[in-house]
């Protein structure tokens, strides 16, 4: 059906919700595959038309704010005032009538036995593997999903940034576990992320100074039969515990990222496209070349192991089109290769580094903007 607006003619508004229904609205909005946008405006629509609503308790209401066709806002506030009603109690009973208009699909769908696992990797560094695999974790939690963010990169980049610790060279860690040296389960080194709408459903496996030595140890060890495998059976225990397992892989095209590549595998009796990886790239020609190389891996893995490798799609970071021909151009390569897609394209805004500045999560420190409505369109596009 046809929209009776101009997608791209938006205000922004700002109002107060109380925690629990805009952490209902993320969440079906998530689950039917919708932007967040497009159902607070759906529901103003028919909230327009509605008679007789009744009052949602909007007290303790903390900011909230969507994009709305341009001039629907001025509609809905006139409205509330014949109806006497506050503009928070107008939007509020608005995405409470779109809510109960549009029921959860998740009892009719089928469950997932296990965690999907999706790995973020490229061989080449600065591409954003960490704040693309962190920010779309940030929205799988934020909708719902018990999400397990694995620091694998022996720079831990990914800890640091969300103001954590790397463990101590001595400490436990995954690494070890994955040599068979650790004593303990690997689940009391998971450390819970807190902060906005997705806290209590997202953790983190911080990284250990001792991953720089995991390629070196993995072609040596006798401890483990197929090397490849090392990654999945030391995360075995933790599958059942959680919806999706995000890894933020290493820049390297070593063990480490066999392993990791290997995890991804579509598995016996599992659906493809369930689990597999996705590419952060820049608009620019070196990352078409480290793409090669990755590809190049991704084959030789598949052909030895004689498995498959889902490739769910590249993640164009950090565009900028005034960047001119370099950076639209690629993008437009990006976009050729077809298969497999551009899920996003993820704007150059400061809001990420800034997230990174103060040590917080992009969905925390910028809730509302650009670079993470990108994060919840690559959420959704892999979880559906």
């Amino acid at each position: 059906m046809t929209a009776p607006y101009d997608p791209n003619d938006r205000e922004k508004v700002v109002s107060k919700l109380p925690a629990e229904l805009r952490k209902e609205l993320k969440v079906r909005a998530a689950e039917l595959g919708k932007d967040i946008q497009d159902a607070v405006t759906e529901g103003i629509e028919a909230w327009r038309k509605a008679k007789g609503l009744a009052v949602v308790d909007t007290s303790g209401g903390t900011s909230f704010a969507t994009y709305l066709p341009a001039g629907l806002y001025g509609k809905l506030k006139k409205d509330c005032t014949s109806r006497k009603v506050s503009y928070n109690q107008g939007i509020a009973q608005s995405i409470r009538l779109w809510l109960d208009s549009n029921p959860s699909p998740r009892p009719q769908s089928p469950r997932v036995t296990g965690a999907r696992r999706i790995i973020f990797g490229n061989q080449k560094g600065g591409v954003g593997k960490t704040s693309v695999s962190a920010g779309v974790a940030q929205a799988l939690a934020e909708s719902g999903h018990r999400t397990l963010l694995i620091d694998f990169d022996p720079q831990g980049h990914l800890t640091k940034q969300l103001g954590y610790e790397l463990f101590d060279i001595e400490s436990a860690s995954l690494a070890k576990h994955m040599l068979k040296e650790a004593k303990g389960d690997l689940s009391e080194l998971l450390v819970p992320i807190k902060g906005g709408d997705f806290e209590e459903h997202l953790w983190l496996l911080p990284a250990c100074k001792d991953a720089f030595l995991l390629d070196a140890k993995l072609a040596t060890t006798k401890a483990v039969r197929i090397k490849e495998q090392a990654l999945e059976k030391a995360l075995e225990p933790l599958e059942q515990d959680f919806d999706f397992i995000i890894v933020d892989c290493p820049p390297s095209l070593g063990y480490t990222m066999d392993t990791a590549l290997y995890y991804s595998r579509t598995r016996d009796g599992e659906e493809d496209g369930t689990s597999g990886i996705v590419i952060p790239v820049l608009a620019e020609d070196s990352s078409a070349d480290a793409y090669d190389m990755l590809y190049d891996q991704i084959e030789d893995l598949t052909e030895d192991m004689e498995i498959d490798i889902a490739l769910l799609g590249f993640v164009v970071n950090m565009y900028d089109s005034r960047k001119g021909y370099v950076a639209t151009s690629s993008l437009d390569e990006w976009n050729n290769i077809g298969d497999p897609p551009v899920l996003a394209v993820v704007p150059e805004l400061k809001d990420q580094r800034e997230a990174v500045r103060v040590k917080k999560p992009l969905l925390v420190h910028a809730p509302y903007g650009d670079q993470s409505d990108v994060m919840r369109t690559v959420a959704r596009r892999i979880s559906a």
